[in-house]
């Protein structure tokens, strides 16, 4: 099958997929499985800076991870990841827990995780930092920007699952969780607006994905509320936003054989009041517009190719322009050298300049619309993993 699993967090579906860890004779230490991962990739971009100073190519784009899993019972698990990363100036390699949790699976339709565990939303968020996992270098940046990965990843709290089968009509697996989120302060370089801290007092959110009596179709629906609390500086003058979000997607996938095809739909609604109006005024509700239709192929075992277009509307009641949106078609070659290398080509076609940073462009948030409409990225990333 198409390469778009295997992430090395256990998987909430059937039970039975991951097997009780043996334990020595007398009673010892249960087996633990440990795996890790380097990846170097470089961007190319052919007018503007996208996600790193690309306009002149950068190699600012590693990441690095090392997981530990264990199963000292047949119902619990313990695992936890070590995260390390530079994207432009996100990150400086600086090591972090990026993952960990203790999960008690009590029966088939219900189990228990705590600690700081991966948020389940759309298909795919829970693989977006495990590269041997798909396919794409970059998964739809429309419903997964790497941007915002530190929020949208994982959360710290607890989550229920479980896993229902229903006989001819298939099987439901449900994830139900809350808590808060961490967010590293963002890079600000030339911006008016310096953001001191960032807190997010809550996450809460959930998703459901039927598996269709179809073999290897499912659909489904993730939703997420949470709040941004900002402490911001601007003109010398300290002030705070609050900015509520909340974040639908409705997801499809058919995955047999070879072959993968897959869609996703969401609008993310969010505002932002402001505790100094006239410095910075409160900004009233802002819904925007994400979309992207995906199709892959594993032509050999050591070739696959993807191919996706992606869609974000920054404001779904005012949708033209070139800030206003941005369309992307992507096409992706995976090599895999062996079981423990792979290399990957990719290039994206853009048209518009919605998701474009204006602080690593060098222009206000009120200039995008005068960027050209068409550019180009090329990216080159290679992974080591066991």
């Amino acid at each position: 099958m198409l390469v778009f699993a295997g992430a090395m967090m256990v998987a909430t579906g059937p039970p039975g997929a991951a097997a009780a860890a043996d334990r020595p004779d007398g009673g010892g230490l249960p087996a633990v499985d440990i795996h890790g991962f380097v990846s170097q990739g470089a961007i190319k971009s052919t007018h503007y800076n996208y996600l790193v100073n690309s306009d002149r190519g950068s190699f600012d784009f590693t990441e690095m991870g090392l997981n530990f899993t264990t199963q000292p019972t047949d119902k619990l698990r313990l695992g936890f990841q070590l995260f390390a990363r530079r994207l432009g100036t996100t990150g400086n390699f600086s090591a972090k827990a990026d993952w960990f949790y203790f999960d008690y699976r009590w029966r088939d339709w219900l189990g228990f995780r705590g600690g700081r565990v991966k948020l389940p939303f759309g298909l795919y968020n829970e693989i977006n930092d495990v590269d041997a996992a798909r396919t794409p270098i970059l998964l739809p940046q429309s419903i997964y920007p790497l941007s915002s990965r530190d929020f949208l990843l994982a959360q710290s709290g607890g989550e229920l699952y479980g896993y229902v089968r229903m006989g001819n009509a298939g099987a439901l697996e449900y994830r139900l969780y809350g808590g808060a989120v961490e967010v590293d302060i963002p890079a600000q370089a030339g911006s008016p607006l310096q953001i001191t801290a960032v807190e997010t007092p809550y996450v809460v959110g959930g998703r459901l994905l039927w598996e269709t009596p179809v073999e290897g179709l499912r659909v489904g629906g993730s939703a997420q509320w949470l709040r941004l609390d900002l402490n911001v500086t601007a003109a010398m003058m300290p002030f705070t936003y609050q900015i509520p979000a909340s974040l639908w997607v409705s997801s499809v996938e058919y995955a047999a054989h070879d072959l993968l095809l897959a869609a996703e739909y969401g609008r993310w609604r969010s505002s932002a009041e402001s505790s100094n109006d006239k410095l910075s005024p409160s900004m009233g509700n802002v819904t925007s517009e994400r979309f992207y239709v995906l199709a892959g192929y594993r032509f050999a075992r050591w070739f696959e190719a993807s191919a996706y277009y992606s869609l974000l509307v920054k404001d779904a009641d005012h949708p033209d322009g070139v800030a206003a949106n941005q369309h992307d078609w992507a096409l992706t070659f995976r090599f895999d050298i062996n079981a423990h290398w792979l290399v990957k080509l990719e290039e994206h076609y853009m048209h518009n300049a919605a998701a474009l940073d204006p602080a690593l462009n060098g222009v206000v948030p009120a200039d995008l619309y005068k960027l050209d409409q068409d550019w180009l990225v090329f990216l080159l990333k290679t992974t080591a993993y066991f």
